[in-house]
């Protein structure tokens, strides 16, 4: 199971939100770019990037950011997510040097563009479900759906997806602690792999998770955690390559 360090992107700051609400940001540093080489030193396998800003106006807003960050680590695996709702924003940030792209709010109000985009872009399309109450979020989390998150999963299970970052939007920032029922639910409910996010706040967590994983939990995505010290990702990463 891999443990990713996530980079939320907000004026070109890097910030960590509580249930995503724009309002209730914390900064923690001006330069995220160096906040990326901090968590490779640390052990980190592949980098999640948020375009927070992206995500409320459904069009790139911290692509620079992002390429900066992709130059800088060419052989790292980065996700990118947030404001992606077209072929060029994805041919852009995949040229930029990012190795995955997350589909969230398209995904739910356009599934066929999920299989679209599967075909032209094989391996480097992910979907991102975020989930309040186990119904999908859209627009940044505005806006609540009437579709069930693990109906969605099973929709695309034949179509090529990488995985799923499926995030419990009452945890997130929270530090409470991540919902493992709800993730295992997700993995199984389709073949994809699944990705955790939301509430991942130190060791137990992820021990939590990686007894689980067997059910296709491919990693754990965590945030506040390993900026307040509370999570250490080299000690959990190899943890859970101990397993």
């Amino acid at each position: 199971m891999l443990i990713i360090p996530a980079i939320d992107l907000k004026a070109g700051q890097c910030v960590r939100l509580r249930q995503g609400l724009m309002d209730q940001s914390t900064v923690f540093s001006d330069d995220p770019v160096a906040m990326a080489q901090q968590w490779v030193d640390q052990g980190a396998r592949r980098l999640h990037l948020v375009d927070l800003d992206g995500a409320f106006e459904g069009k790139p807003v911290n692509g620079e950011v992002v390429t900066a960050i992709a130059r800088r680590f060419p052989d790292l695996p980065i996700q990118i997510g947030g404001g992606i709702r077209n072929i060029d924003t994805i041919e852009h940030y995949l040229q930029a040097g990012v190795t995955y792209v997350i589909i969230g709010t398209k995904a739910v109000n356009e599934p066929q563009f999920v299989v679209d985009v599967c075909k032209r872009f094989p391996g480097h399309i992910i979907v991102g479900l975020d989930a309040k109450d186990g119904m999908v979020a859209t627009d940044g989390w505005a806006e609540v759906s009437s579709v069930k998150a693990t109906d969605l999963a099973r929709r695309f299970a034949g179509d090529g997806v990488e995985a799923i970052v499926y995030t419990d939007i009452a945890r997130d920032g929270m530090m409470g602690g991540v919902n493992v029922e709800a993730t295992v639910e997700m993995a199984q409910a389709s073949p994809i792999p699944v990705i955790a996010s939301g509430g991942v706040s130190r060791l137990e967590d992820i021990k939590a998770l990686q007894a689980q994983a067997h059910h296709g939990i491919l990693g754990a995505i965590t945030g506040r955690a390993i900026y307040e010290g509370t999570l250490d990702i080299a000690e959990a990463q190899a943890w859970c390559d101990q397993q």
